[in-house]
């Protein structure tokens, strides 16, 4: 195999592939070999038709067969040989691409590589220098975090007689709308637990204001004009009165902080064993925020270190990914995709996601070119220690989130790899980082 590589630009090459003619010759043999296998020709037992005769009815047919089989086969190979990394390659329409049997075979591929990364400064004898991060759990941070074990264990309890209700209180309601003395369909809403002083509205109303001072078993009335150009066109340009009757008041009651309290949130036997379980977890979860911090650092290090191109059809993926994350954030947030897109920028978003796609995109080919330098890879049990935290880290079962996984082809599963491999090359550079002091 005879090839050329031209530089097109710093991240393209063109490369023009030449076949042998006996390479050429012979998936020729192979090819009509396999047609007289396959196809019926009246007059002849199968497979003993003549080449001549299935040249005249089948040589286009073959030809594409034969280009179809060179072209994948020596691409591959001319990549090996030039020694680079394709992250995306362009081939001439196959049935543009002429070939014929008694001579070489050239065609060309256009590709745009991934770029040659010198590593430096992420091991000895230069490895990257962390600032000591001495955050420690404290006796208030302990007590915040009791305190939100009572707020999980409160009660709520009715009120000594006579209580008016007060910013804190928890009132049940039932409210119902009137138009012109008459019930209003669809205002009508019973059994509503509401917080007083959370400043929520109860269908569209503000409620606060009006039962502060007031007791259980009392009843509101709330005017509540609506403009002309409301939507709901029984109410534009009227006044809808509310009836809101305070069913019940309830006032919340926390736990005291004794033994009985340590019984009541598991087995442990006392307070103090409570307490001592808290602080370890609020340690593991300190160390793992202090560990992320410090891979924030090395993260921002080796992005600032590390000069070299950007191959721009991995920034533009890695751009439509953001694209279509902010796009699912607005479905989630109740908005309609196709509005969205209608109504935002999209130039703006892309131009202001630009620079943290290209971010990622060297991020990622940094602990891709590590991982490659000191022979990292992803085992099947990495696979499924991955899937079984994602699968816990979402609240789903295991065996559906393997279904979600594999529904999405090889390239899901490529994907959850390169991002473990992408994980433990981070973790490598971490673990050989020096902390200062």
């Amino acid at each position: 195999m005879k090839m050329e590589v031209t530089e097109l630009g710093p991240m393209k090459r063109a490369l023009k592939i030449e076949v042998p003619v006996e390479e050429v010759a012979q998936r020729f043999v192979l090819a009509y070999k396999e047609l007289n296998r396959q196809v019926r020709v009246p007059g002849f037992r199968p497979g003993k038709a003549p080449q001549a005769l299935l040249e005249q009815r089948y040589a286009k047919a073959v030809e594409e067969d034969v280009v179809r089989s060179l072209v994948p086969d020596f691409y591959d190979r001319a990549v090996r040989q030039a020694g680079i990394s394709p992250v995306v390659v362009e081939i001439p329409p196959l049935e543009r691409v002429k070939i014929k049997r008694d001579a070489p075979f050239t065609f060309t591929a256009t590709v745009e590589i991934k770029p040659k990364i010198e590593l430096r400064d992420y091991k000895a004898p230069n490895p990257i220098s962390l600032k000591p991060d001495t955050r420690t759990v404290t006796d208030e941070q302990l007590a915040k975090g009791m305190n939100v074990l009572r707020e999980q264990h409160a009660r709520l309890e009715a009120p000594p007689a006579g209580h008016r209700v007060v910013e804190g209180d928890f009132v049940i309601l039932t409210l119902e709308g009137f138009l012109d003395n008459e019930p209003l369909e669809g205002s009508k809403k019973a059994g509503h637990l509401h917080k007083v002083g959370s400043n929520a509205t109860v269908l569209g109303l503000e409620i606060d204001r009006h039962v502060l001072g007031k007791a259980e078993g009392d009843t509101v009335e709330i005017s509540q004009p609506y403009p002309a150009s409301h939507p709901d066109s029984r109410v534009a340009g009227k006044t809808v009165t509310f009836t809101v009757n305070i069913n019940a008041v309830k006032i919340k009651t926390l736990p005291d902080l004794d033994d009985e309290f340590a019984k009541d949130c598991g087995a442990y036997a006392s307070l103090a064993e409570l307490q001592e379980r808290l602080r370890t977890q609020m340690e593991k979860a300190l160390k793992r925020e202090v560990e992320d911090t410090y891979k924030d650092t090395i993260v921002k290090r080796l992005v600032e270190t590390h000069h070299f191109d950007l191959p721009e059809t991995l920034v533009e993926r890695e751009l439509e990914a953001i694209i279509r994350q902010h796009m699912q954030r607005h479905r989630r947030a109740g908005a309609d995709a196709p509005s969205a897109l209608e109504t935002e920028d999209l130039t703006k978003l892309r131009q202001e996601n630009r620079d943290e796609a290209a971010r990622r995109v060297k991020v990622g080919l940094i602990l891709e070119a590590i991982a490659e330098k000191e022979q990292l890879t992803v085992t099947q049990e990495d696979l499924n220690n991955e899937v079984q935290r994602l699968a816990a880290e979402l609240k789903i079962a295991h065996s559906e989130l393997v279904k979600m996984i594999q529904a999405g082809g090889q390239d899901s599963i490529e994907e959850l790899r390169a991002r473990i491999l992408a994980e433990k090359s981070l973790d490598f550079v971490y673990r050989n980082a020096v902390i200062q002091g």
